[in-house]
């Protein structure tokens, strides 16, 4: 445990040395649980996006994409439930004035235990805050946290207060949008700016049920701990697909998109063993049905993906708070031969963070390698073993030598691939520096260009996972390269 947390540490640095993520704001120092994607980041986080989205909404005939505004009318939130639901049940230490949320708070506690090998405490302590929280028993939550003794990072005192609700959402002021109000609500999930255009992208598409739309976006929760580098934010981003199916059907659809999400997320080289299924153990108000995707991080198993069967809720609630009417008619035939006609559709929803994900993806990567050579002395790397289809970079074009020619030969070669996907120039240090800067980027593939090139138009290409190189032909090397990306 204490090796993968060094290793999250490091990964953490390499991120900011390498042009992935840096600290908002830093040179005013930082603001909390803010991040901002570097050159590197922003590019492989891109990437990610067009691949859920490709899957999504390229290769299901029956689902199609929209991009809706941060911004929503406040009554929005009100039928959604977030005013009177979104909250998370949160406790403060009265001699350092730190807020937590006690689910945080505990499972923080609980890796503490397990750190020093008191595995069976730290089990029995997240299975009984599971139970409690599942009840809504804050009483008992508070004497979890008092007889286990567990105490505030900052203080190291165990006086504490009640618990009591937080509600997650920023407000904001706007021009006048109603009568007397002018405060609105970024939004706190992408989901409802789908909901409230359900019939606008029904009619417009001429969806016929079962269809889904999908939305990535920005998303926005004052959390009062957010820690874990970008595993939690207060500023994040979602890939969200709402599936919208017959009422009765809802579990079978449930169980297929909960199978579909898996598998996509091992087709992102994420490994089996790596993601497991998690059944909530409380529903939330609108789901008869909810489960979570699984990732192990360096700092435990944690939500990657939910998949929830949110039944008829969304869409019914709209219908009552706008008065207008939310239904769907369904011409086809029952198995009586009639018509399904009007009903409020229910909804499976496929729920992913990007910037969990990116972690993920990074997790996986971030590879630190020592091999002995042939003459018996010890070498090393520091390598992003990043899948080449999303690779910020897929190849580094490299001359040997920044005279006799070498540099132009490059030049044209990058020409000819940069259309197609992104590459890399670099005439700067050693070759052998060079690739070591290329291992720690993750780009997968370099090309070197030397003096045999102008004799036989050949070069040199490296991969990066096995370090192997070969020579191939200077007009092989885009085809190759893009075999290698699909």
């Amino acid at each position: 445990m204490a090796n993968e947390a060094n290793n999250f540490q490091e990964l953490i640095s390499h991120c900011k040395e390498y042009g992935y993520i840096f600290q908002s704001s830093e040179i005013y120092d930082g603001l909390a649980a803010v991040y901002d994607y570097g050159q590197n980041g922003a590019q492989l986080k891109k990437n990610i996006r067009d691949q859920w989205w490709k899957s999504m909404t390229q290769l299901h005939d029956n689902i199609v994409g929209i991009d809706a505004a941060i911004f929503m009318h406040p009554t929005t939130w009100k039928a959604s439930g977030h005013v009177d639901h979104f909250s998370d049940p949160m406790i403060d230490n009265k001699d350092s004035n730190k807020r937590y949320r006690v689910d945080h708070l505990i499972e923080g506690f609980a890796d503490e235990q397990l750190a020093v090998g008191n595995k069976q405490l730290a089990e029995d302590l997240l299975a009984s805050m599971d139970a409690l929280l599942a009840a809504n028993d804050y009483a008992g939550i508070k004497n979890l946290i008092d007889n286990n003794k567990i105490k505030c990072t900052i203080s190291k005192t165990c006086n504490w207060t009640e618990v009591r609700e937080f509600n997650l959402m920023f407000s904001t002021q706007i021009g006048s949008i109603t009568e007397d109000s002018d405060t609105i609500y970024l939004r706190p999930e992408t989901a409802q700016g789908i909901f409230v255009n359900f019939l606008n992208v029904q009619k417009t598409g001429r969806m016929k049920i079962p269809f889904g739309i999908a939305q990535t976006g920005k998303a926005f929760r004052n959390e009062i701990v957010a820690r874990q580098f970008i595993f939690r934010m207060r500023e994040f981003e979602q890939m969200e697909m709402q599936f919208f199916v017959r009422p009765g059907t809802q579990m079978e659809w449930y169980n297929f998109w909960k199978a579909e999400r898996k598998k996509w997320h091992e087709s992102l080289g994420i490994p089996a063993e790596k993601i497991r299924y998690h059944d909530h153990v409380k529903l939330a108000h609108y789901a008869d049905a909810a489960l979570d995707i699984e990732f192990e991080f360096p700092f435990g198993w944690k939500e990657l993906e939910g998949i929830h069967s949110r039944t008829d809720f969304d869409l019914k609630q709209h219908q009552e708070f706008s008065k207008k009417k939310i239904q769907y008619f369904d011409n086809d035939l029952n198995e009586d031969g009639k018509p399904f006609g009007n009903y409020t559709p229910y909804v499976v929803e496929t729920s992913v963070g990007l910037d969990r994900l990116f972690l993920t993806i990074m997790s996986l990567a971030y590879t630190n390698e020592t091999w002995t050579k042939e003459d018996g002395t010890q070498d090393s790397r520091v390598v992003l073993k990043i899948p080449a289809k999303i690779a910020p970079t897929k190849l580094a074009i490299l001359p040997l030598l920044k005279k006799d020619g070498l540099p132009e030969i490059a030049r044209e070669l990058m020409n000819d691939c940069k259309p197609s996907f992104h590459c890399f120039y670099e005439e700067k240090d050693a070759i052998g520096k060079r690739y070591r800067r290329m291992d720690a980027i993750g780009t997968p593939f370099c090309v070197t260009i030397d003096h045999q090139t102008k004799e036989d138009n050949t070069v040199t290409i490296r991969y990066r996972d096995t370090m192997i190189q070969e020579r191939i032909s200077l007009s092989d090397v885009k085809r190759l390269v893009l075999e290698k990306i699909v």
